[in-house]
């Protein structure tokens, strides 16, 4: 038996997660745009559907029963992804519309000041970003574009390379320190740690692994688990931290930032421009894809 067959009228199921988050039947109609009353028999609607009270009312409004607080935390989530699935879809086919995904640091330091030039050159199309660490081949499909850092190989997707991995210290130009004179010379100054075991980022020990020299954080060590926040601590004077010459090359320039020794890691990986690879692209994603690599 199809499931779905076996689920309440999708009106019933909002009905109460607006009634269960605003606590008001009235200002669920208000919200939904519709009658009190048409709110009232979506609930009785659905509480004939799951044979249970979802609600108990009082003076001051309603209150979510037992079964009413387990079913909103099953329903809430569910329609909150659907919602979510629902727009990206809809952009997705909007041909003026054109969205990307990448990581936080790319989304905000890369990408979104070529979005703003390339609104100056193209106000007719909208260039919608999702930032989100956890990107993978797999999310990028749900979008026009996406930002990945790798080998540059996925089955399902047609890339063109942006820029290489090119990573070294960074710090305030105030912070006094002596020079280092070899990479290992950086383990005994003040660090500002990067924990990235949540996704595909190196740290400090992969960065001095790299030049052959161990490293182990302090417990007392300034952590973060952002390379934005880890960048940021740095601009304030915290430490010095590891700089992605993709964020970092600006305040070089203006002198916000000064770079920590000579020694930088080539990971010889790079990020990728990537879209569908079986998925013609809609006008105004090959205008957006075109105008962005030939910015590069």
């Amino acid at each position: 038996m199809n499931k779905l067959k076996r689920l309440p009228p999708i009106h019933s199921i909002s009905a109460f997660e607006s009634v269960a988050r605003l606590g008001s039947f009235t200002a669920a109609a208000d919200e939904l745009n519709v009658g009190q009353s048409a709110v009232s028999k979506q609930i009785k609607t659905l509480e004939e559907h799951t044979k249970t009270l979802l609600f108990t009312r009082h003076a001051r409004g309603v209150e979510l029963t037992a079964a009413g607080m387990e079913l909103l935390n099953a329903v809430q989530p569910a329609l909150f992804q659907l919602s979510a699935g629902i727009e990206r879809v809809r952009q997705h086919h909007d041909t003026n519309i054109v969205t990307v995904i990448a990581t936080h640091a790319v989304a905000h330091y890369w990408l979104f000041p070529r979005v703003i030039a390339f609104n100056r050159v193209h106000p007719e199309i909208t260039v919608s970003i999702r930032s989100d660490n956890a990107i993978n081949a797999s999310k990028v499909t749900e979008y026009d574009f996406g930002i990945l850092y790798g080998g540059g190989h996925w089955p399902l997707l047609e890339t063109a390379p942006l820029f290489m991995e090119s990573v070294y210290p960074v710090c305030h130009p105030d912070l006094q320190l002596q020079a280092p004179q070899q990479p290992g010379d950086l383990t005994r100054l003040n660090l500002i740690d990067l924990d990235s075991t949540e996704w595909d980022c190196i740290g400090w020990s992969e960065w001095f692994g790299s030049f052959g020299v161990e490293y182990q954080p302090t417990q007392d060590s300034l952590t973060f688990n952002q390379v934005t926040l880890a960048y940021e601590a740095a601009r304030q004077g915290l430490g010095i931290a590891l700089g992605w010459h993709f964020m970092v090359k600006d305040d070089l320039r203006s002198g916000t930032l000064k770079r920590v020794g000579s020694f930088s890691y080539e990971s010889g990986r790079q990020d990728y421009l990537a879209h569908r690879a079986h998925s013609p692209l809609k006008r105004a994603a090959q205008v957006f894809r075109t105008w962005l690599l030939a910015s590069l």
